[in-house]
């Protein structure tokens, strides 16, 4: 097969799609893979370091979508790139459709086949190819709030652990999934007092147990939220649904019952936020202020740190996309269930049936498919 590693256009994303590793690995099964010039600079791997392993440089995004059977990526398509898309290719990265129609619109008119990281998902129900980059989100969202919480970036001025004497920040981090947990441990370890929530009992119950005895936990529902939004001085969203939309759970008229000051962090920005006023930003300009209130919405937080990113991502990535080469997608995807779950749209038509319903499309799942069945 013929691979091909686009550099990653949308703003300041960093990351690279594969790693001179992941690229020996497949040409060492006989593939052949091309590379973009430069993709890989700016997570600390260059155009020499590709081309020792086997790979080919192209110079242009234009060439290496053209020549490529199957192409790795880390970011969503945007707009330019669209075009570029042809039919019957496979595209394999983050897509987060169902925060995005007009990208859903495109990726059905390509008649791509599209298989998206995030809604790749195991028997247990675990995210082997969100894990890596929740991790990396969760730690830099406290890492970021820490920050916005300085008086000169519009915070309330508190430093998150504080000193002898002095309160420290107060943190609330929404969700006890991988991101959640990651954030509220790196707020823990600066000395923050921690709140973390979930609708999930057993898992507050293993959080309780194991996050150090400055992280409490607390039943997530509207109300216990309202109670603590006054005394809180950062929120961190995390909350996911695969493949879905995230619900808000903080709204526009929960705003006044924080301090201005207050930061909001929404890693969950990339499946529609799950804050009401938020919207997604970017590294080059990461936050806005609404009545007082701080909001950090960026949508590729990992892509600020790309070498630790695209390391993990491509240790996560690499077994899949070995397969999806070495047997073709349709049957990797019959070998692997977890796989064919990451399939979101074929030739045309919604796969994944969350996509299908938040834009009321219709759900041909892949079970359906001739091929398939056989």
């Amino acid at each position: 097969m013929i691979i091909g590693v686009p550099k990653e256009i949308k703003n300041n994303e960093n990351r690279v799609g594969m790693t001179p590793a992941g690229v020996a690995e497949l040409v060492k099964r006989g593939h052949t893979v091309y590379v973009q010039a430069t993709a890989g600079a700016n997570s600390g791997f260059s155009d020499e370091d590709y081309i020792a392993v086997g790979a080919k440089t192209l110079p242009t995004i234009e060439e290496t979508y053209a020549i490529a059977d199957m192409i790795v990526k880390v970011k969503e398509p945007i707009a330019p790139e669209y075009k570029l898309i042809k039919k019957g290719q496979v595209v394999f990265t983050y897509f987060h459709f169902a925060a995005d129609k007009e990208l859903t619109d495109a990726m059905i008119a390509s008649g791509a086949i599209c298989i998206a990281y995030e809604t790749v998902e195991k028997a247990d129900h675990s995210l082997p190819l969100l894990t890596p980059m929740s991790e990396v989100a969760g730690r830099m969202a406290s890492q970021v709030g820490a920050r916005y919480l300085e008086k000169p970036q519009g915070g309330k001025g508190k430093l998150m652990g504080s000193v002898t004497g002095v309160r420290p920040a107060r943190v609330l981090v929404l969700g006890g999934g991988i991101v959640g947990t990651n954030a509220a441990q790196i707020a823990a370890g600066m000395g923050a007092e921690v709140l973390i929530t979930d609708i999930n009992l057993p898992r507050l119950r293993y959080l309780s147990e194991v996050m150090p005895k400055n992280v409490k936990t607390l039943y997530s529902s509207t109300h216990n939220i309202r109670m603590e939004l006054p005394n809180i001085d950062l929120v961190i969203g995390s909350v996911l649904i695969p493949g879905d939309k995230a619900p808000h759970l903080i709204t526009r008229d929960m705003l006044k019952l924080m301090k201005p000051g207050t930061v909001l962090v929404d890693v969950a920005i990339d499946q529609g936020g799950c804050f009401e006023t938020s919207h997604p930003t970017t590294h080059s300009d990461p936050t806005y202020i609404i009545d007082g209130i701080v909001h950090y919405a960026v949508a590729n937080i990992p892509g600020a740190v790309p070498f630790t990113s695209t390391m993990a991502l491509t240790n996560a990535t690499l077994p899949y996309t070995v397969a999806l080469a070495s047997k073709g997608w349709k049957q990797a995807c019959k070998d692997d269930p977890a796989l064919a779950l990451g399939v979101n749209v074929v030739e045309g038509k919604v796969t994944y049936k969350a996509v299908a319903d938040v834009f009321g499309l219709k759900y041909e799942p892949l079970e359906s498919f001739s091929w398939y069945k056989k």
